[in-house]
C-alpha cells in the first residue's frame, strides 16, 4: 500500500523475492500515483536540462551540487522541493518540503484531473 506495490504470499515462496518480484513488475510513480510516461518537453531548449526522474519520492539524497552543470540531472520534483527549502526557517526541512509538494500535486489532480508532472 502507498507505493503502488502489491504483497502476494504463497508458502513457497521468502517475503524478500516476493517483494522483489512484485517491486519489478510496477513501475515508478511519483508518490504512488502519478506515472512519469506521460511527461514530456516540449521546449527544445529545456529538454537537456528537465529531467523526469522516475523516483518514487523526491528525495534521492543525491550530491547534484558538487560539479558543473550537474544539477540538471536531478529529478524535476526534486529540484521543486530543494527550492521551497529557502528563507532561514524552512532551510534543510526537506520532508516538509516534500509534503509541500505532495498536497499541492494532490490540488493540482483533483482541479484538472491531469498529471500534476507534466
Amino acid at each position: 500500500q502507498g507505493f503502488g506495490v502489491q504483497w502476494i504470499w504463497s508458502s513457497s515462496s521468502t517475503p524478500l523475492s516476493t517483494f522483489l518480484l512484485c517491486s519489478a513488475m510496477t513501475e515508478a510513480k511519483l508518490f504512488g500515483r502519478w506515472s512519469y510516461d506521460e511527461v514530456n518537453v516540449t521546449d527544445l531548449s529545456l529538454e537537456d536540462y528537465i529531467q523526469a526522474g522516475k523516483t518514487f519520492l523526491p528525495h534521492t539524497q543525491g550530491r547534484y551540487q558538487k560539479k558543473r552543470f550537474r544539477k540538471a540531472l536531478c529529478p524535476i520534483v526534486e529540484r521543486l522541493c530543494c527550492s521551497l527549502m529557502m528563507h532561514g526557517r524552512n532551510n534543510g526541512k526537506k520532508m516538509m518540503a516534500v509534503r509541500i509538494v505532495k498536497h499541492s500535486f494532490e490540488i493540482i489532480h483533483l482541479l484538472t484531473d491531469k498529471n500534476p508532472i507534466q
